[in-house]
């Protein structure tokens, strides 16, 4: 007779399975795979603990224990991360959004009106979700989301219109700033750019170097984009609008130096929730920005 295998099972079994290979978070990411097998969410597993699974839900479900095994994250195996309370559909073509990533957003949306117009230029958006985010959260505003690869345009297209905010979000394949009409200018550009040095990238756990190398490296020191970013942002920033990035941890004080250098006001350094240097700040030279009343 085959043997039944249960939610309460099979739950049980591939938790000491990914123990043994030292897989992160191996209750949770037992329950993320399970739950995304059987379509429903990991509260259902619990109220459900005692059924059991087809032969073809289990053929599935030991497929995925086995290639996240390998190292393969388990956001693409999912086909999605949420990301500031949202779903967003992620895989081999886009870096996996960050929780820290959130903050970046937060900071963002405290220099945009909730009720007036404003334009946001999001760059190198991978999956969009700083960009969409932006473009949920602000109804009013304008948003531009630009990558050089036309492979994560395709996922941040998707997720735009999964989110119904399409309408709102022009979405441009190009080399940072290259590629946008002559007259543009914004209130707010903001980037999660490629900031791991190069020579860090084979030290990185092996289920980040399943990401776009597109989306990590930064060059030799990890400046490479930020550093462009922060010469060519005033061109493109109305008078007094913020530039706002997230970098590496250890990049804090040469970040804050390229800012100072390129004649931004206010520049300065965002610690994240492990106190850990993370963003960076600056705002274009001009009239003073007016920070917009709380929602």
């Amino acid at each position: 007779m085959a043997e039944t295998w249960t939610v309460r099972k099979v739950l049980t079994w591939t938790t000491g399975h990914f123990e043994k290979k030292d897989v992160d978070a191996p209750r949770l990411t037992a329950e993320l795979l399970l739950g995304h097998v059987l379509g429903c969410s990991r509260v259902r597993l619990y109220v459900d603990l005692d059924r059991p699974l087809t032969a073809e839900e289990l053929a599935t479900y030991r497929g995925l224990i086995g290639r996240r095994v390998q190292g393969e994250p388990t956001q693409y195996l999912v086909g999605e991360k949420h990301f500031y309370n949202r779903a967003f559909v992620v895989d081999e073509r886009v870096l996996i959004p960050r929780p820290e990533t959130e903050l970046l957003v937060d900071e963002v949306l405290q220099h945009l009106p909730p009720k007036g117009p404003s334009r946001v230029l999001d760059l190198c958006t991978g999956s969009g979700c700083i960009a969409l985010s932006i473009a949920a959260e602000r109804p009013y505003a304008s948003v531009w989301a630009v990558d050089v690869s036309p492979d994560a345009l395709d996922v941040a297209r998707l997720n735009a219109e999964r989110l119904g905010v399409g309408a709102r979000v022009t979405l441009r394949e190009g080399d940072l700033f290259r590629g946008l009409p002559e007259d543009a200018r914004f209130d707010v550009i903001v980037s999660n750019p490629p900031y791991v040095a190069s020579g860090e990238l084979p030290g990185l756990q092996r289920e980040v170097q399943r990401e776009p190398r597109l989306a990590l490296d930064g060059g030799a020191d990890g400046l490479d984009l930020v550093r462009r970013l922060v010469a060519e942002a005033p061109r493109w920033l109305k008078p007094g609008g913020h530039l706002a990035m997230e970098i590496g941890e250890n990049q804090g004080p040469a970040t804050l130096a390229l800012l100072r250098n390129a004649s931004f006001d206010d520049a300065r350094i965002v610690r994240d929730l492990e106190r850990h240097d993370r963003f960076a700040w600056g705002r274009a030279p001009g009239a003073a920005s007016q920070e917009p009343e709380s929602a």
